[in-house]
């Protein structure tokens, strides 16, 4: 938790500060006080000197469990919701100039556990957790090793206040604003990673119920894909669409050998032509409901693979969204701080390899606008975030020369690139092992024990 103005914990079991005093179990509230950590509770007040951090570090592990109020999850997303989590290991509580910040501290197979039962249902069959575990804790230790180094991308006409302050700085008169954004971790300075969608969901030990999610990581401890002498950065997200997407179409243009565009099935589709990169090709996949690993409608399934909130999103590999041409204008303008005017058109202006639109022309009577890459597209789209940006785009004419609806036919649920965990869930349940799973997911990597 960040900018908390206060943080309501339960503490069962008993805890230790650092200072060496014993807080027993009970109800406490964690207050900002003139730049001082001022802790209330069942206990007499403990406060930490100005400037400290004050950590609750537990007797025993294993039996000491905190509780965390109102933790927000989903973060601008649609699913965004406040629950109680309850996590084993050391709360770290740090002021800050907006208010505090509440870190949890763990060893990172103990972390492990929560992030797939969190990530998936803890129901999910095991070697889909299995291969979840190792693609996490790869993730993890890739973006430990990158850290300090930039990973969020800014594109040289990204607009940081008003559209006119480009026209100042030269822009050539009449030319597209160009917003043109992705994002990395560098932003987490104060902890190693952040406990929503931004890195892994990490929502403490209260899911992690099932004995096969605790054997998932204890089988697969210490092993992660590896691409010559570098442990891989082991992208996922929820279901691809039919097809994975490169590196490149989400974050800064490198190419990810191991993350490569590939088709999610065991299926013919020679009746789909490619590349998805080709607008015409693009349409047809998307229009269309291909089979993949990830199209599977199967309710009993997807009861066991997805958490109860991410049950809410039933049509995730094919959808549509509707949107009235100003309510379209408004939800532009509130994202981007940039009003376009009476919306024109929207046009895909570049695709990615699995047909999500990685740059976006939005033409207005005010202001042509070019949006990349697919999250800031997601995040333009939507007053939380868009399934996918791999879209067609249908336009409703109106009485005028302006069209007055939207139709937004889409493909998938998030960005797409590495696993594809529903497609990975469905591969388990039909019988692939872990690693088969891992190589297809990861062409030309291989798993490797690390420790």
């Amino acid at each position: 938790m960040t900018k908390a103005s206060e943080a309501r914990i339960t503490l069962d079991g008993s805890y230790v500060t650092d200072a060496g005093e014993t807080l027993g179990a009970g109800d406490y509230v964690a207050r900002l006080d003139d730049g001082k950590v001022a802790l209330t509770g069942d206990a007499p007040d403990i406060q930490a000197r100005r400037g400290e951090s004050l950590r609750l570090s537990p007797a025993d592990f294993d039996a000491s469990r905190v509780t965390v109020h109102d933790v927000t999850i989903g973060i601008d997303f649609h699913w965004q919701r406040k629950e109680a989590q309850q996590f084993q290991g050391a709360l770290l509580i740090k002021p800050s100039d907006d208010g505090l910040t509440i870190i949890n501290e763990l060893p990172l197979e103990a972390y492990l556990i929560s992030v797939i039962s969190s990530e998936m249902s803890a129901a999910c069959p095991p070697e889909s957790l299995r291969a979840h575990a190792v693609v996490s804790r790869g993730w993890l230790l890739a973006q430990l090793a990158q850290a300090g180094k930039p990973s969020s991308g800014l594109g040289v006409d990204d607009q940081t206040g008003a559209a006119q302050s480009h026209d100042a700085a030269g822009r050539t008169a009449g030319a597209p604003l160009e917003i043109i954004r992705w994002y990395g971790r560098e932003n987490h300075s104060d902890f190693d990673v952040c406990a929503d969608d931004h890195c892994q969901r990490y929502q403490g030990i209260s899911k992690a119920f099932s004995p096969e999610a605790f054997s998932a990581v204890r089988d697969t401890r210490g092993k992660a894909m590896v691409w010559g002498d570098e442990v891989c950065d082991t992208r996922y997200s929820k279901s691809c669409g039919g097809m994975t997407e490169v590196y490149r179409a989400g974050w800064e243009d490198r190419d990810v050998p191991y993350l490569a565009v590939l088709y999610d099935g065991a299926d013919d589709i020679s009746g789909f032509a490619m590349p998805l990169t080709d607008e015409a090709n693009a349409e047809a996949w998307i229009r269309n409901a291909p089979p993949a690993f990830c199209n599977t409608q199967s309710k009993e399934l997807l009861a066991r693979i997805l958490p109860g909130f991410d049950q809410e999103t039933s049509d995730f590999y094919r959808w549509r969204v509707r949107y009235t041409a100003y309510e379209l204008r408004q939800i532009i303008e509130s994202r981007l701080s940039v009003d376009v005017g009476r919306i024109q058109s929207l046009e895909a202006i570049e695709r990615g390899q699995s047909g999500r639109i990685i740059r976006l022309k939005v033409t207005g009577d005010r202001q042509t606008l070019v949006i990349g890459k697919e999250l800031e597209i997601r995040r333009a789209l939507s007053r939380s975030h868009l399934y996918s940006s791999a879209i067609v785009i249908e336009m409703e004419a109106g009485a005028d020369d302006f069209p007055q609806a939207f139709t937004l036919i889409g493909a998938g649920w998030g960005h797409g690139v590495g696993l594809c965990q529903i497609g990975a869930a469905v591969m388990a349940d039909r019988g692939y092992a872990h690693d088969e799973i891992l190589t297809h997911y990861f062409p030309g990597a291989r798993l490797q024990q690390l420790y």
